[in-house]
């Protein structure tokens, strides 16, 4: 899977510097600005729609199935071009090269945790995606640069297709789980967007974070654009001098990857954040005053470390932000609220350069975030402490329980936020025998006696567990479990409990191990 995200990676972002290049060739900034609106616009209406296609159906077919209709849309464009025909079609492809590119990152990341079997599997997969998407900001426009001076436009289009059928290569060698989501009741494509619209708007703590990330996305938007005018107007680099800024941009997000990598476990995440926010503008500041290549190449490294900064600290407080049963849908929403404010940011840098100038412009557009978080990075502080990470002693309780100790690092976060404080005294039952299941139990502090039938049968100490099997197997209770002495258990409710371990399968097969040693005693 992580071959087949780097040909991905690689050949989009190749593909978008050369495309920009011909729209650039065509009718200037303007066209780079209504290239980007017709990539982002209708991708960004699609997004949920692509969201849900990797939930609904085998994951690794939708990354497949994106890649060839990717390839196949891109080779059809080098005809175009190669062909003479009107530009305008070249420019409707690309929108559908963009559409067909979205359900890949959700598809990936859904993918992942059943690919792996330990946590440490899972956090290092998750770094090497992370890793892989930084070096392909890098690698794919340079790759981009070169194919603009050593091959013809159409040329270089086909080129850009290579990796992306690379990517189908490997992808067409996962063989990943069965879907577990069959049976489940959906709600209509409307209602499930629509879900994650109203929890973002009804949450001001949502309001916020999720403004904050898109008005970083206006400006990412707008810099596709700049990053052409600046390689070819201010800098004299000719065209593949836009391969060589945007490789620049992977350098520092590469860079920022790294970085990003002690963010894990931070309990304050506002900080990193509105750092990330601040290298996304003042960068473009330094390039607007000071117009050399050297500049702009440092200046665009510092801002793919921003990016880095905001994607890992933004994406964290709004998972502990957000409750677990509409956290996918806001995640769809956001995603097409970002495509929508690229679109919107690509529209805005062409007014700028016409109106103002090429360094005018770098300039206003480097100065709105450092604006932003003056006037809103006191009230981030504040979310911040609303959405912290769970304590530690919590976290690392269930991280031992071996069906919660497979889940990706956010899941567990989140269930430990639900955890519930119960206090039993000395003979207090915990649960009953032949009871419905309505909750699972750790003990935190204590003893509990585990008894069938009235045979003593296990004692429960610090870190053990209880009611899995009755919540797991829709069974009455199959033991009654007695406080020995004051005992302190951190209780989880049933659909707590059932949306973690059974919608995971390396944690639904581990929990099914556990019921099969306890059913045998």
């Amino acid at each position: 899977m992580q071959l087949g995200l780097a040909g991905s990676v690689i050949g989009h972002w190749a593909y978008v510097v050369v495309v920009s290049v011909f729209a650039y060739d065509v009718a200037g900034a303007s066209a780079v600005g209504v290239l980007w609106l017709v990539r982002m616009l209708p991708a960004a209406i699609l997004s949920p729609v692509a969201a849900m296609l990797a939930d609904r159906y085998r994951r690794e077919r939708v990354m497949l199935g994106s890649d060839l209709v990717r390839a196949s849309l891109i080779v059809v464009a080098a005809a175009v071009v190669w062909s003479g025909a009107p530009d305008v079609f070249v420019f409707a492809l690309a929108s559908l090269v963009a559409v067909a590119a979205t359900p890949v990152e959700p598809a990936s990341r859904g993918l992942l945790p059943s690919l792996v079997s330990t946590p440490d599997e899972l956090t290092a997969g998750n770094v090497v995606a992370g890793s892989i998407a930084s070096f392909g900001f890098f690698l794919g426009p340079a790759l981009g640069g070169v194919l603009l001076i050593v091959v013809d436009m159409p040329t270089a289009f086909v080129a850009t297709a290579v990796p992306v059928l690379v990517s189908a290569f490997f992808v067409a060698r996962i063989h990943g789980p069965e879907s577990q989501r069959d049976g489940v009741e959906r709600e209509n494509l409307a209602g499930e967007a629509l879900a994650g619209f109203r929890t973002i708007l009804g949450d001001r703590r949502l309001r916020l974070l999720v403004g904050l990330l898109t008005a970083t996305t206006i400006v990412d938007g707008a810099l596709e654009v700049l990053i052409v005018v600046s390689a070819i107007d201010l800098l004299d680099l000719g065209n593949p001098g836009v391969g060589y800024l945007n490789a620049a941009f992977g350098v520092g997000a590469l860079i920022g990857s790294i970085a990003a990598i002690g963010l894990v476990g931070v309990r304050r995440l506002s900080l990193p954040f509105l750092g990330g926010v601040v290298l996304w503008g003042l960068p473009v500041v330094l390039m607007a005053a000071f117009v050399e290549p050297a500049v702009a190449l440092a200046g665009l490294a510092l801002v793919g470390v921003g990016n880095m900064l905001v994607d890992v600290a933004g994406s964290t407080l709004v998972q502990r932000a957000v409750p677990d049963e509409v956290l996918s849908r806001v995640f769809g929403m956001m995603q097409s609220l970002w495509l929508a404010a690229l679109a919107l940011g690509a529209m805005l840098a062409p007014v700028l350069v016409n109106r103002f100038g090429p360094r005018e412009a770098l300039l206003v557009t480097g100065c709105f975030l450092p604006a932003l978080v003056v006037v809103f990075g006191s009230r981030l502080v504040r979310v911040d402490a609303a959405a912290t990470a769970p304590a530690r002693d919590r976290l690392a309780l269930l991280r031992a329980i071996p069906m919660f100790g497979l889940l990706p690092g956010p899941t567990l976060e989140r269930l430990v936020s639900r955890l519930i404080p119960v206090e039993f005294q000395a003979g207090v039952e915990l649960m009953r025998q032949g009871d419905p299941g309505d909750r699972f139990y750790v003990i935190a502090e204590g003893e509990a006696e585990v008894t069938i039938d009235g045979r003593l049968v296990n004692t429960l100490q610090v870190g053990d567990y209880a009611g899995e099997i009755a919540l797991l197997r829709s069974l009455p209770r199959t033991a009654t479990v007695v406080a020995k002495g004051p005992v302190l258990a951190l209780a989880l409710e049933r659909h707590d409990f059932l949306g973690a371990v059974a919608g995971h399968t390396p944690s639904a097969r581990a929990a099914d191990a556990v019921i099969g040693a306890r059913l045998a005693v």
